[in-house]
């Protein structure tokens, strides 16, 4: 049976508001709300997700960066990914969320453990991630996803307060306060239209035009 769901185009806005239904679960499960820097395992595991890593050979098309097992519901992160900063791991592992999110079709899934449970055996393929910073896709609607979901329009604003969104010493800390990479959090600013850093410059303006006059370099 199959249980990947057949390509469709997800606009921001749609990505965003799953990642805060997401959110929005999780929390209904804890008995206090979920802080930040939020932990994508702990996500992971209270949406019903095992977590696992180790090594993951490339096949002929290249390099997996991960693969989630379906019908185990099992995340398995490559171990050579996770040897990068704390905030690569959190942003790979909200990144599988979002293909189990987006992608996996649950409803087959469950229909497939029911039949497990009566004996029917049937194959599933593991899907696979082959690159977490893939802008194309499936792959750039799970990293969207993974942005929106380690860093929702709601906690951004709380952050930035008393902040300059064009001095890099401010955004490296609000990079501290999400947990992220400050690839992630300018990827994110960026896509909310807050700063713009135009193409091989290290100056960041505000807005989305490039035209502010309040910047900042290195």
């Amino acid at each position: 049976m199959k249980v990947i769901n057949q390509y469709q185009i997800f606009s921001k806005q749609e990505i965003e508001l799953r990642a805060m239904d997401v959110l929005a679960r999780v929390n209904k499960k804890r008995k206090r709300p979920l802080k930040w820097p939020i932990d994508a395992g702990h996500v992971a595991e209270a949406l019903g997700l095992d977590m696992d890593c180790g090594y993951i050979p490339p096949d002929e098309k290249g390099a997996i960066a991960a693969m989630i097992l379906p019908t185990e519901r099992k995340i398995i992160m490559n171990e050579k990914s996770l040897e990068l900063p704390k905030g690569f791991e959190e942003s790979s592992i909200a990144h599988e969320i979002g293909h189990w999110e987006l992608h996996i079709d649950q409803k087959a899934v469950s229909r497939l453990e029911e039949e497990q449970k009566r004996g029917v055996e049937s194959a599933v393929e593991p899907f696979l991630c082959r690159s977490i910073s893939s802008q194309q896709g499936i792959e750039w609607q799970a990293q969207y996803f993974a942005g929106c979901l380690l860093m929702p329009s709601f906690k951004l604003e709380e952050v930035r307060r008393g902040r300059d969104l064009t001095n890099w010493k401010h955004l490296y800390a609000m990079r501290d306060e999400l947990g992220v990479t400050i690839s992630n959090l300018t990827n994110r600013l960026k896509d909310l239209g807050w700063i713009y850093i135009p193409k091989g410059s290290k100056e960041i303006y505000l807005g989305n035009t490039g035209t502010n006059k309040q910047k900042s370099s290195f």
